[in-house]
């Protein structure tokens, strides 16, 4: 598989965005987690070759409407991911959940019909290529904690302030730390 990576600038660290030939989205990762970039790849897609472009990408504009403070930039973007049925199932219900707003594991894990299995949940979202645009920064411990983001926590809390998921339930000391 021929993939084209551009780099790009954003307030939370210079991204890595990976389109196909026909400009679909499949993977946008942090500059520094270029290991973590190349193994979701390799899992998702086998052999690929990764070359680097300078072109234009309604995606890369779209982004940064998106850090500007249009939060529904990203809604439609469109991304394509190799991956299991359920894969598919839980990154499709992560692009369901509005900006600020969270789900805990365990209420994503219910909403794929799988009640008892929010550590899978989880192991799904740590296999997530594709981060901001499918939001698995929007799922949090049951209690609240923030958990799990590949590309960290610092982050995670960054983007969730940013899309003003302090008013939701779990409240902005779960996002502080305090």
């Amino acid at each position: 598989m021929k993939l084209l990576q551009r780099k790009l600038a954003s307030p939370i660290g210079d991204m890595l965005l990976v389109t196909d030939e026909a400009g679909c989205v499949r993977a946008l990762d942090f500059e520094g987690y270029q290991a973590h970039l190349h193994r979701l790849l390799h899992l998702h897609y086998g052999n690929y070759e990764l070359r680097d472009s300078a072109q234009n990408s309604d995606v890369a504009t779209r982004l940064q409407r998106y850090f500007s403070g249009d939060l529904h930039a990203l809604d439609d973007i469109a991304v394509a991911n190799n991956g299991s049925a359920l894969q598919q199932q839980a990154w499709a219900a992560l692009r369901q959940i509005p900006p600020g707003h969270v789900l805990s594991y365990s209420e994503l894990a219910a909403q794929l019909g799988r009640p008892k299995a929010a550590r899978m949940v989880g192991g799904i979202n740590a296999s997530n290529p594709v981060a901001i645009i499918v939001p698995c920064h929007r799922v949090v411990a049951k209690n609240g904690d923030l958990r799990g983001y590949a590309w960290g926590l610092e982050r995670k809390r960054w983007l969730l302030a940013h899309e003003g998921a302090e008013h939701h339930k779990y409240g902005l000391a779960r996002l502080t730390g305090a």
